[in-house]
């Protein structure tokens, strides 16, 4: 019986990490894990159980407690005490919060244990930071997107106005961006051994084909 085959997928906020990470499972008939998702689902638990904010480490591993994790198609999605809490997940307050969270020792042990426990199990597509350094370390393909700040914040503004944004609404957003960068930092660092991809000019589909390229060249089929 052979090992299951993870891939890898980091990069700073916006840079296309899920969407293109969902794609690529998809093609190759994997399954598609957002930890990204994961410490949102942490949060949103949290800001049930204390909506004022202020939690403590153990405080959030206790609420986490009600995420459990369902296949869908070819994602593996976080449930909240059983229900589909995708709406809330991806909600400003969370948004707000989730970096605070990922910056928890426990709770980053919580994710990595969830995300690795899948992929002991099954051929994945992981997206998010810290997967191919500290999670999968041993991937058989790690890749890194980036973009630069304005196209990341083009991309996340048509995404969530479903149009393109305003000069003032890109500016604003890309200062968004920055400071969530700046969060991020020590958990946005590439594996010595990613393939990093620099999408600022290139389609979606384009980022999904070279990543199948990649990881049929690694071995993995459909």
């Amino acid at each position: 019986m052979r090992e299951p085959f993870a891939i890898t997928i980091d990069g700073p906020a916006a840079s296309g990490k899920t969407s293109t990470a969902y794609q690529v499972a998809e093609a190759l008939g994997f399954h598609h894990v957002d930890s990204g998702a994961l410490y949102r689902a942490a949060t949103a638990a949290a800001l049930r159980a204390n909506p004022a904010g202020n939690w403590n480490e153990p405080a959030v591993l206790v609420a986490a407690r009600i995420v459990e994790m369902e296949a869908r198609k070819a994602s593996f999605c976080p449930l909240l005490a059983g229900e589909d809490a995708e709406g809330e997940i991806r909600g400003e307050a969370v948004t707000a919060k989730v970096s605070a969270i990922a910056k928890m020792s426990g709770v980053r042990d919580w994710v990595n244990a969830q995300v690795r426990d899948l992929a002991d199990l099954h051929d994945v597509v992981v997206d998010g930071r810290d997967i191919g350094t500290v999670v999968l370390p041993n991937a058989r393909v790690k890749v890194f997107l980036l973009a630069e700040a304005r196209e990341r914040a083009r991309r996340r503004l048509l995404q969530r106005l479903g149009r393109e944004g305003t000069d003032s609404e890109l500016d604003e957003e890309a200062a968004k961006l920055a400071q969530r960068d700046a969060l991020d930092a020590v958990q946005t660092v590439p594996a010595p051994d990613a393939i990093m991809l620099d999408t600022t000019d290139m389609s979606q589909a384009e980022q999904v084909r070279q990543i199948i390229d990649l990881a049929r060249a690694a071995g993995a089929s459909e």
